[in-house]
Protein backbone atom coordinates (compact mmCIF):
# COMPACT_ATOMS: atom_id res chain seq x y z
CA UNK A 1 0.00 0.00 0.00
CA UNK A 2 1.39 3.32 -0.87
CA UNK A 3 1.14 5.94 1.38
CA UNK A 4 0.08 9.53 -0.21
CA UNK A 5 2.22 12.59 0.68
CA UNK A 6 0.27 14.94 3.72
CA UNK A 7 0.70 18.28 3.30
CA UNK A 8 1.44 20.67 5.74
CA UNK A 9 0.43 24.30 5.31
CA UNK A 10 1.91 26.84 7.45
CA UNK A 11 0.46 29.97 8.61
CA UNK A 12 2.01 33.32 6.61
CA UNK A 13 2.69 35.24 9.52
CA UNK A 14 4.34 37.78 7.33
CA UNK A 15 1.80 40.32 7.21
CA UNK A 16 1.74 40.14 11.22
CA UNK A 17 5.37 40.97 11.22
CA UNK A 18 5.49 44.28 8.99
CA UNK A 19 2.06 45.37 10.00
CA UNK A 20 -0.93 44.01 8.51
CA UNK A 21 -1.96 44.63 4.79
CA UNK A 22 0.44 44.72 2.11
CA UNK A 23 -2.33 46.77 -0.78
CA UNK A 24 -1.48 50.33 0.88
CA UNK A 25 0.88 52.51 -0.34
CA UNK A 26 0.97 55.76 1.66
CA UNK A 27 1.59 57.98 -1.31
CA UNK A 28 2.46 61.59 1.02
CA UNK A 29 5.23 58.79 2.74
CA UNK A 30 6.79 57.96 -0.90
CA UNK A 31 6.59 61.94 -1.69
CA UNK A 32 8.67 62.53 1.23
CA UNK A 33 11.04 60.27 0.21
CA UNK A 34 11.61 61.20 -3.29
CA UNK A 35 11.59 64.95 -1.93
CA UNK A 36 14.54 63.65 0.65
CA UNK A 37 16.34 62.11 -2.68
CA UNK A 38 16.60 64.89 -4.67
CA UNK A 39 17.77 67.28 -1.62
CA UNK A 40 20.29 64.96 -1.39
CA UNK A 41 21.18 64.49 -4.65
CA UNK A 42 23.25 67.76 -4.77
CA UNK A 43 25.86 65.78 -3.08
CA UNK A 44 25.50 62.24 -5.36
CA UNK A 45 28.94 63.21 -7.13
CA UNK A 46 31.00 63.38 -3.86
CA UNK A 47 29.61 60.42 -2.83
CA UNK A 48 30.72 59.02 -5.78
CA UNK A 49 33.68 60.14 -5.96
CA UNK A 50 34.77 58.97 -2.26
CA UNK A 51 33.71 55.44 -3.62
CA UNK A 52 35.88 55.71 -6.92
CA UNK A 53 38.46 56.70 -3.90
CA UNK A 54 37.75 53.37 -2.02
CA UNK A 55 37.70 51.29 -5.45
CA UNK A 56 41.40 52.91 -6.73
CA UNK A 57 42.91 52.30 -2.66
CA UNK A 58 41.32 48.40 -2.99
CA UNK A 59 43.53 48.46 -6.61
CA UNK A 60 46.30 50.02 -5.15
CA UNK A 61 46.57 47.19 -2.90
CA UNK A 62 46.44 44.37 -5.03
CA UNK A 63 49.46 46.46 -6.76
CA UNK A 64 51.42 46.77 -4.10
CA UNK A 65 50.53 43.32 -1.95
CA UNK A 66 49.72 41.29 -4.77
CA UNK A 67 46.29 39.69 -5.41
CA UNK A 68 45.59 37.48 -2.20
CA UNK A 69 42.26 36.19 -0.64
CA UNK A 70 41.67 40.06 1.63
CA UNK A 71 42.64 42.09 -0.97
CA UNK A 72 40.24 40.31 -4.07
CA UNK A 73 37.89 40.91 -0.95
CA UNK A 74 38.35 44.18 -0.30
CA UNK A 75 38.12 44.91 -4.51
CA UNK A 76 34.73 42.67 -4.52
CA UNK A 77 33.18 44.47 -1.42
CA UNK A 78 33.94 47.85 -3.49
CA UNK A 79 32.37 46.60 -6.47
CA UNK A 80 29.51 45.22 -4.79
CA UNK A 81 29.17 48.54 -2.83
CA UNK A 82 29.06 50.48 -6.29
CA UNK A 83 26.85 48.40 -8.03
CA UNK A 84 24.49 48.91 -5.44
CA UNK A 85 25.26 52.68 -5.42
CA UNK A 86 25.62 53.40 -9.09
CA UNK A 87 21.88 53.92 -9.95
CA UNK A 88 21.25 55.73 -6.89
CA UNK A 89 24.05 58.03 -7.91
CA UNK A 90 22.51 58.47 -11.19
CA UNK A 91 25.14 55.98 -12.70
CA UNK A 92 23.05 53.15 -14.11
CA UNK A 93 26.16 52.36 -16.36
CA UNK A 94 28.90 52.28 -12.65
CA UNK A 95 25.99 49.66 -11.02
CA UNK A 96 25.87 47.59 -14.76
CA UNK A 97 29.26 47.37 -14.87
CA UNK A 98 30.64 46.82 -11.27
CA UNK A 99 27.78 43.61 -11.18
CA UNK A 100 29.60 42.27 -13.83
CA UNK A 101 32.59 42.77 -11.69
CA UNK A 102 30.89 41.18 -8.81
CA UNK A 103 29.44 38.00 -11.23
CA UNK A 104 33.27 37.55 -12.30
CA UNK A 105 34.61 37.89 -8.83
CA UNK A 106 31.39 35.95 -6.68
CA UNK A 107 32.51 32.84 -5.58
CA UNK A 108 34.82 33.52 -2.54
CA UNK A 109 36.40 30.17 -3.34
CA UNK A 110 37.38 30.80 -6.52
CA UNK A 111 37.92 34.66 -6.43
CA UNK A 112 41.72 34.30 -6.78
CA UNK A 113 41.06 32.32 -10.25
CA UNK A 114 39.63 35.83 -11.50
CA UNK A 115 41.92 36.84 -14.38
CA UNK A 116 43.41 40.06 -13.13
CA UNK A 117 43.39 41.70 -16.62
CA UNK A 118 39.60 41.43 -16.84
CA UNK A 119 39.72 42.46 -13.47
CA UNK A 120 41.41 45.50 -14.33
CA UNK A 121 39.36 46.41 -17.45
CA UNK A 122 36.07 46.50 -15.03
CA UNK A 123 37.90 48.93 -12.79
CA UNK A 124 39.16 50.88 -16.02
CA UNK A 125 35.49 50.95 -17.29
CA UNK A 126 33.97 52.46 -14.40
CA UNK A 127 36.67 54.92 -13.49
CA UNK A 128 35.90 56.09 -17.65
CA UNK A 129 32.12 56.37 -17.01
CA UNK A 130 32.39 58.67 -13.80
CA UNK A 131 35.56 60.29 -15.46
CA UNK A 132 33.14 61.28 -18.67
CA UNK A 133 30.27 61.57 -16.61
CA UNK A 134 28.50 58.92 -18.57
CA UNK A 135 25.29 58.79 -16.83
CA UNK A 136 22.90 57.70 -19.54
CA UNK A 137 22.16 53.67 -20.02
CA UNK A 138 21.79 53.72 -23.45
CA UNK A 139 25.36 55.07 -23.82
CA UNK A 140 26.28 53.71 -26.96
CA UNK A 141 29.93 53.43 -25.81
CA UNK A 142 28.96 52.68 -22.53
CA UNK A 143 25.99 50.39 -23.15
CA UNK A 144 28.99 48.53 -25.72
CA UNK A 145 31.68 49.04 -23.02
CA UNK A 146 29.22 46.90 -20.88
CA UNK A 147 28.13 44.38 -23.31
CA UNK A 148 31.88 43.33 -23.93
CA UNK A 149 32.75 43.29 -19.90
CA UNK A 150 29.54 41.32 -19.72
CA UNK A 151 30.48 38.68 -22.11
CA UNK A 152 33.74 38.02 -21.45
CA UNK A 153 32.76 37.68 -17.70
CA UNK A 154 30.08 35.11 -18.76
CA UNK A 155 32.70 33.02 -21.37
CA UNK A 156 35.28 33.04 -18.28
CA UNK A 157 32.37 31.62 -15.47
CA UNK A 158 31.29 28.74 -17.99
Amino acid sequence: MTQRPEMIRRPNILRSKVGGSFGGIDAAAVARAEEALKTLSSQFGQWLQDEMVKLEAAENAIRSEGYNAQTAEALYFRAHDLKGLGTTYEYPLVTRVAGSLCRLMDDAEHRLNAPWPLIEAHISAIRAIVRDKIQAEDHPVGRELAEALEAEVKAFRT
